[in-house]
Formats: C-alpha cells, structure tokens, sequence
C-alpha cells in the first residue's frame, strides 16, 4: 500500500477541535459585519423577522440569514418562531448607543489587526513586523483611528481605579500623569471621581487630537493639559501624584519598559502611585490564552513588544525604586498593577 493511500492509525483522539481553530475568524467578521449593518441596533428597538431587519437595515435578506443563523448559533442573538432578539450580552455590549458597547474593537480587528496577521509567517520567519506601531509616524495613524472604539474595555477598570484611589479624600490638589494617553480614558476617570484632581495627557502629537476630543466629551478640559512628544525622550515634567501606563508596556517591549519605569519613579512625589494595566500572563507563560494571543499580537505589530508576567513587571518597579508591588481587581483581562514611590 503506497503512503498516499494509507489508512491513517486508530485514535481516540479527535480533530474536532483542532478543526474548529480553522474558523476561529468567522464568529469576529460576523459580530463586525451585523455591527456595520446595524443588525443589533434596529433590534434593539423590536424583535424582527429577518425580511423586517433587512428593510431596516437596507442589507441583503441572504446576506442577513447566514450572519443572523450564525450568531444565534453563537448565542449572541435568540429566535422564537421567525423573529430575531437580542440576548442580555448583545444588549448590554454590541448597541452602538449603549455605554458598554464594545464593538469598536472588532472593527479594529478586521479592518487594522487580520490585513497584519495574514503575514504571520514571514514574521515569524523574521522576529519583525512588515510594520511596527512603534514609531510615531506610523504609529499616530494607527492609534488615532482605533483609541476611541476601544475606550469601553479600559473605562470600567478606569474607574475601578479612581475609587480606589479615592483622590478626592485628600487635601489639596492632586496631579495625575496620563502616559500614552490615547483616548485620555484613565486620567478621565481619575478626574471624574475627584474634583482636586487636574490631568496631564501624554502621547504623539499626532494622537493627542483624539484625546482632546474625549476629554471634550467629558467636559473635562479645564482640567486637562496636553504635552505631545515620545515616552522614550520627551521629558514628562514632575510634582505628579499619580501616574498611569494603561496598556502601554507590551508595546513598549521589555527593556524599554524597565527604563520607562525608572523615568516614571523621577517624575512622581513621594507617597506617589503608579498605575499600570496590561495583559497579565502567569510565570511560566502557559496561559492564560488570552494574553498569549496578545502576545504574538504584540509580534505582529511592534518591534520588541510582549506580554509579561506580575513577578518580571514587579521586579522591573522595584529596580527603579518603587515598593510595594500589588495587585488590584478590576474589570478586564487581567488586574491591575500598583506601586509606591516613598
């Protein structure tokens, strides 16, 4: 019997699973598609048949029935008889109006991440990225077209932060250093929870219009000073009380993560907080799966980019002189990290 037609071993072992990674951008692209077709909008209004959404949403009958079946199948949408409804989930995350919509970042992901990641071999051949984020004139157009989508994932964590901080307990005014800024999301909520506590917002000069812009949302602009420049040159000025790095460091990679840390410590009081937040991975880098999945994102789309453990980021704080390493629950992908510079 030749090697072509052999008949493959026995096993209780099934592909199944293996086979369902094949498809694992298919739920992604549908959740972007019935969000750009506003198919969770109109049904939040009414459940509709699927000839009723298609009129109000102006897309095709059999375009609709396949995404439609399909995140019913997924347990995004319900149906009784021939109408269409929203599940809690759906209603809560992916109503464009609602304050917990999270759709922004699929948009995100199909229209900036999967275009990088279909090049995934070569990078892998290479250790680099066709493209980096890292350098600002590449890196502004990138952030400037995303930050805003993605400020539901950080704002829950945001404020979970803010009360624990409780800034406004204390006496006199209170400075916070927002690094990286983006959509200005954590000096947001610091401000928000805290009346004494007046912002400083860093990023590329290219990102900054975007953070102005929330910041204007927020009616917090009188609070809110802007400096434009790079982490790695730019100074930060000092006299701050709090300083946050809200998803900043895997980017970073870790070297310059260790010295952003130390020119951090400079720039914060004694008594001061750093606030960090990323995508924790444990010790041995066995999981968990989310955060490893961004870590080969941080592959894809940065020079020396990783995710990191608590004890590496730990030890990093330390170094640069802070004490007290610790955690803290919040909302998201992993807890945030807190230190003190005494």
């Amino acid at each position: 019997m030749s090697a072509t037609t052999a008949t493959p071993p026995r096993t209780n072992v099934s592909p199944e699973r293996i086979l369902q990674f094949a498809w694992g951008y298919a739920p992604t692209l549908a959740i972007e598609a019935a969000i750009h077709h506003r198919v969770f909008d109109v049904l939040n209004d009414t459940p509709r048949t699927l000839a009723e959404t298609a009129a109000a949403t102006g897309a095709s009958e059999r375009g609709l029935r396949a995404i439609m079946n399909l995140l019913t199948g997924l347990g995004l949408l319900a149906r009784e008889g021939t109408r269409y409804a929203l599940t809690p989930e759906s209603a809560a995350f992916l109503v464009s109006t609602k304050p917990g919509f999270q759709g922004g970042f699929f948009k995100h992901t199909s229209q900036q991440l999967l275009p990088k990641w279909l090049k995934l071999n070569e990078i892998v051949a290479t250790g680099h990225p066709a493209r980096s984020v890292n350098t600002e004139g590449d890196g502004s157009a990138f952030f400037q077209r995303f930050v805003h989508d993605i400020f539901p994932l950080s704002y829950p964590a945001a404020t979970t932060l803010a009360k624990h901080l409780a800034l406004g307990d204390r006496q006199g005014s209170i400075r916070a250093l927002d690094l990286a800024a983006g959509s200005g999301v954590w000096g947001i909520a610091l401000a928000e929870q805290a009346p004494n506590v007046t912002v400083t917002a860093f990023d590329w000069e290219g990102v900054l219009p975007a953070t102005v812009n929330m910041v204007e949302r927020f009616g917090l602009s009188p609070r809110f000073e802007f400096i434009a420049g790079d982490l790695n040159i730019t100074p930060f000025g000092g006299d701050y009380d709090v300083v946050t790095l809200g998803h900043i460091l895997h980017s970073e990679g870790a070297a310059q993560s260790r010295e952003l840390l130390k020119k951090t410590f400079a720039a914060l009081n004694p008594g001061g907080t750093v606030a960090i937040a990323e995508f924790l991975v444990n010790q041995d880098r066995t999981g968990p799966p989310g955060s490893l999945i961004f870590a080969a994102n941080m592959l894809v789309n940065t020079d020396d980019g990783d995710t990191f453990s608590f004890e590496e980021i730990s030890q990093w704080l330390t170094a640069a002189g802070f004490t007290k390493p610790r955690t803290l629950e919040a909302p998201g992908p992993s807890p945030l990290i807190l230190a003190t510079k005494v």
